[in-house]
This record gives structure tokens, sequence and C-alpha cells, in this order.
């Protein structure tokens, strides 16, 4: 049976007899605090005495200069201490030490040196050069690129329980089950991406059997980790979306499988939104104007779709365009509104191309062009938008731009009052 006391009363009853690798156990013990009171300066003494009869010790004081544990912090004896035992072949001193040449700590910053020193250690079996090295030929950094050497490298430090490796091997296995099965092994370590892609797994369904509680408490704990997509997951809305529905964090949202809480969901929002998640901070944007989970507020809605907008998100560049169309929690502008709008426009994004059309419609922000106000409502009324379809077939209905075409304003009028355009069906009864 274990017993880590026994252990240190036996290293110690052979540390006073001179036993360097008693000593340096002793005095790992006395680092940790493993099977006997935590005391740094004893650990630092005890690895000095067997220093001079092992790499191990030597690498072990290396780190105590390098953290300034136990003794002052000296990272030239630092390097030097790495650079006896790396002499020697121990893996954990040539990794140490190729970090120093990485860093630049202690010595004079050298990326090739690093470099060779992590293979070195890679070679030794050190489970962090091996997951290091393994990512450095997955991108190409500083080596060329290899992707069957980055598989190898990973596998042999994930079988040594490298949490990062074990993840990296997990994503080329893209979601089966070996992926399951690594991911699994990372998580259980707390590795933030590996409990999100687990998670995801589980709400998926893919390389395990679908288990939505069982996604949302790896959610949860990713989320605690700070993980954006994870916090984004648990806070996401979702009306009659089928696959954002899969997401779980529209649990906090609707009350599926926990307790609704749209307080938590603004709060997750806001979590992921400070890292810059677009579409978190489009959803919490939404929240500020809708006062939904959150005290009303234009301008802080304006604020967050700004953010979105930079980074691309079509739907936060059209409401963006609707505020200064109309002047709401921001100074009006319209042909800022137009730029906007063209930029989600041309995303494809539908509201942006009836609301663009209707700029180029009544020269709002824009010369009059009424050939591109029914292009672009088309191509909003070709997906379905209700307003755009209603808009296109009054134009047809009165030639207005286009031929006259009671037959296709009828049909037109017809999409649109099946999704409840009021307007579409009043001319519907009068056309009919």
């Amino acid at each position: 049976q274990k017993d880590e006391r026994e252990a240190m009363r036996l290293y110690k009853l052979a540390a006073d007899q001179g036993h360097a690798k008693a000593q340096c156990e002793l005095g790992w013990g006395y680092q940790y605090g493993t099977g006997v009171r935590k005391d740094e300066r004893e650990a630092v003494r005890l690895y000095k005495l067997a220093a001079d009869q092992g790499a191990g010790a030597q690498c072990n004081l290396g780190v105590c200069y390098d953290n300034g544990t136990g003794v002052q912090k000296d990272e030239r004896e630092a390097v030097r201490l790495y650079k006896l035992a790396a002499d020697q072949g121990l893996g954990n001193a040539l990794y140490n030490l190729g970090w120093c040449y990485d860093r630049g700590t202690g010595v004079q910053k050298d990326e090739r040196e690093a470099v060779r020193l992590y293979k070195l250690a890679a070679d030794q079996g050190n489970a962090q050069a091996q997951a290091y090295v393994g990512c450095c030929y997955e991108r190409g950094i500083r080596v060329q690129k290899d992707d069957r050497e980055a598989v190898r490298l990973y596998k042999l430090a994930a079988k040594q329980g490298h949490a990062q490796a074990q993840y990296n091997l997990g994503v080329r296995y893209q979601n089966g089950r070996e992926a399951v099965r690594l991911y699994k092994l990372a998580a259980d370590q707390g590795l933030g991406n590996a409990l999100y892609n687990l998670g995801w797994c589980y709400d998926r369904g893919t390389g395990v059997q679908k288990d939505e509680r069982e996604a949302v408490r790896l959610y949860k704990l990713a989320a605690k980790q700070g993980h954006a997509q994870a916090q984004y997951n648990l806070g996401v809305r979702i009306k009659e979306d089928a696959e954002a529905q899969a997401y779980v964090g529209c649990c906090y949202e609707r009350g599926i499988r926990v307790q609704k809480d749209d307080r938590e969901a603004v709060r997750l929002y806001k979590l992921a939104a400070k890292q810059g998640h677009a579409q978190a901070q489009y959803n919490l944007g939404v929240r500020y104007q809708n006062g939904k989970g959150v005290r009303k507020d234009e301008r802080e809605a304006v604020r967050l779709y700004k953010l979105a907008a930079a980074q691309g998100h079509a739907n936060a560049q059209c409401d963006l365009g609707v505020h200064y169309d109309d002047g709401t929690g921001v100074e009006q502008d319209k042909r800022e509104a137009v730029r906007l709008y063209k930029l989600a426009a041309d995303q494809g994004n539908a509201n942006a191309q009836f609301n663009l059309g209707r700029c180029y419609e009544l020269g709002t922000g824009v010369e009059k062009d009424q050939r591109e106000a029914l292009r672009l409502y088309k191509l909003a009324a070709d997906q379905g938008l209700a307003a755009a379809q209603f808009y296109l077939g009054w134009c047809y209905e009165h030639g207005t731009g286009v031929e006259q075409d009671e037959r296709e304003a009828v049909r037109l009028y017809k999409l649109a009052a099946d999704q409840g355009n009021a307007q579409a069906r009043k001319n519907l009864r009068r056309c009919g």
C-alpha cells in the first residue's frame, strides 16, 4: 500500500548517510509537500548536496533557481545547472534548457539551439518536449512541416499522459471514437479545450452516444476556465434553428435540461464577448437592444454591434446599419447605414439586402436607383424574406422599375402573406 510518509522517512535515513538519490527524492518531497511538511529551503539544501553526484538534483536545483523557489531567483545559475544535467542526457534538463534558449532567459536567445535541445529531450522521452516538437512539426514552426512526425510525437507524449498531446492527437482523429477517448483522457486532467471538444461530441452524438446533459456539464467546466466558445454555447439564444438547438447553450435561454436563466445567459455572453467572440458580442447587443436579461441600453447595443461588425459579423453589420439609419443609440448617419448594409448584403444577409434596396429606392444615403433596389429585393425575396417579397410584389403589380406582371405580383404576395405579412394579405385580396 502506498505510504508517502514512510517513503520520506526512509529517504531521510539514506539521505543522512549521503545517498545522493535519496537526497534528491527527499528534496522533491520537501519542495512539493509530499509525505512531509513543505519546506522549499530544505529542498534546495538537499538538492545542493546531491547536485555534485546526479543530473536529477542538478535539474531540480536549476528549476528552483529558475523560479526563485527556496532560493533567490538566478536565471544564469539555472542555465548552468541545466547544462550540467543536459550534458548527461537528462530529458527534463534538455527541455528546460531549450526553454531558456527559446525565451532568452539566463542565456542569449537562440531559437535554433532551442529546437535542437527540444528534439534531444523528445528523443529521451520527455513528454513536454515531444508535445512541443510535435506542435512544431504540425504547424511548420522552425522545422519543415511534417504531419506524420507530428502524430508520432503526439502519440509518444499522449501515452505518458500529456494532456495537450492527447488533445492535439484527438483533433487529428476528427471527432471519431478515438478522438473521444483521447479527449476524455485530457479532459480528466482539466484541459479546457478537451472539455469543450468532448462536450461538443456528446452534444452532437459524434463518436459517442448523444448525451446533452453530459455536454452541458462539460461546457460548464470549460466555461469556468474562460473557454469563449463554451461560454457562448452555454449562453446562445435559439428560436427554431434545429442546429442551434444542438448547442446546449440554449439551455439557459429556454430552460432546456437546466432551469431557465436569462441573467446567466447574459453573464456567459459577457465573458465570451470580452474575449472577442463576435457571435457573443452580437447576441449580447441584441439583449441590450431588447432589454432581455439586462437593462435596455441602445448605446451599449451599438457598442457591441460595432465590435462584432468589425469582425465581419453580417447580422451585427445589418443591425448596426439600422441604428445609424434611425439614429437610435448613435447619431443618425444615412451614408454609414448604407455602408454597413452593403457589407452585410455582400455576405448574403437578406435583411441587409432588403434595407439596402429601400435605400436605393428612396435615395437615402445613396443615389436613387430603382433597378438596383429591385435587384436587392429579388435577392432578399429569394431567401424568403417576407418584407422583400411584399415590396417586390408591389413593384410587379404597379410596373415600377419592372414590366407589370400581376401573376408574379400575386405569387409574391402569397409568399409574404403565408409568413403573416398583413399588407401582403390586404393586397392579395385586392388583386383577387
